[in-house]
């Protein structure tokens, strides 16, 4: 299997963002995404940074794809969304099904937020040009292996395996009205929380987790334990979505796990530690997402 890092959810400043993706340089996985797929009010970083980052990872051997943004909102959201569609140098991620429409007849990855949970549906974007597709964060191991006994010929199979898990968008912005600010005036709250802003229960129980106009598990998605199952299911790539902390450690313990130099439990002993929040896997196994279960 390889091992992919996914695109950075949260808002960074530059200057961090930048020094993430020279580390990154150094990291053993072999796919990086890159790009703004949550919010366009995100400005640190354009399209032309986006590129010139691409470029540095694939001179030390990455697999560079573009990722596009899950909600638009705007004519220059979508005008965006066609610049990264009509580059001719770079694998694109299709997070909405408009991006799949720009990128028809061209080799794709199908986004996780695609909502592709049936072979059908597999076969249709697998026609218009995807070639890899991210599993929908919710969909269990049994019914990744009923999808991937139909996957179309060719198709590679990538599963969502570390970090806290992007379950849902809106047109708000929570991060902002926490704030008491109206989105458009946001101040752009989000860099204050580099990991997301904790939400709790009236009874301090971890809920969910608010970044921007996205909402988060408030736990921490992990399959390292349950690397032996994933393969047994032939998927062909492993996603790990960054932190603002220990990611690259991260990967070299999954790394480390796939390559069968540590058990998958002794890398979920390493990880732990290094983990924003508590881990859950209850999707993997059909259950609710935050449980954590063991095999």
């Amino acid at each position: 299997m390889k091992l992919a890092l996914g695109p950075v959810q949260y808002y960074w400043p530059r200057i961090a963002m930048m020094q993430f993706y020279e580390a990154v340089t150094e990291a053993p996985v072999d796919i990086v995404y890159l790009g703004e797929t949550v919010c366009s009010r995100r400005h640190e970083l354009r399209l032309p940074d986006w590129l010139e980052l691409a470029a540095m990872l694939e001179a030390t051997g990455k697999e560079v794809v573009l990722s596009t943004q899950v909600l638009l909102e705007s004519g220059s959201d979508l005008s965006t969304l066609r610049k990264i569609a009509a580059n001719d140098r770079y694998l694109v991620e299709a997070n909405d099904m408009g991006a799949v429409h720009c990128l028809e007849g061209r080799p794709f990855v199908a986004g996780p937020f695609l909502n592709l949970y049936s072979a059908p549906a597999l076969a249709l974007l697998a026609n218009q040009g995807a070639r890899r597709w991210v599993m929908p964060l919710e969909m269990g191991r049994d019914k990744l292996g009923f999808m991937q006994a139909q996957r179309p010929a060719g198709m590679q199979t990538e599963v969502f395996a570390y970090g806290r898990m992007p379950l849902a968008f809106s047109a708000r912005c929570f991060t902002a009205r926490n704030r008491n600010l109206p989105k458009d005036n946001c101040q752009y709250v989000c860099m204050d929380h580099p990991d997301g802003l904790l939400l709790n229960t009236r009874e301090g129980q971890p809920f969910l987790t608010l970044n921007g106009i996205q909402t988060q598990s408030a736990l921490v998605y992990n399959l390292a334990r349950e690397l032996g199952q994933v393969a047994d299911t032939q998927v062909d790539v492993l996603r790990i979505s960054p932190q603002s902390q220990y990611t690259n450690e991260i990967a070299h313990f999954f790394h480390l796990a796939i390559r069968g130099e540590m058990t998958g439990e002794d890398a979920f002993a390493a990880i732990e530690p290094l983990m924003p929040a508590g881990p859950c896997n209850g999707y993997w196994y059909g259950r609710p997402g935050l449980e954590q279960l063991v095999a």
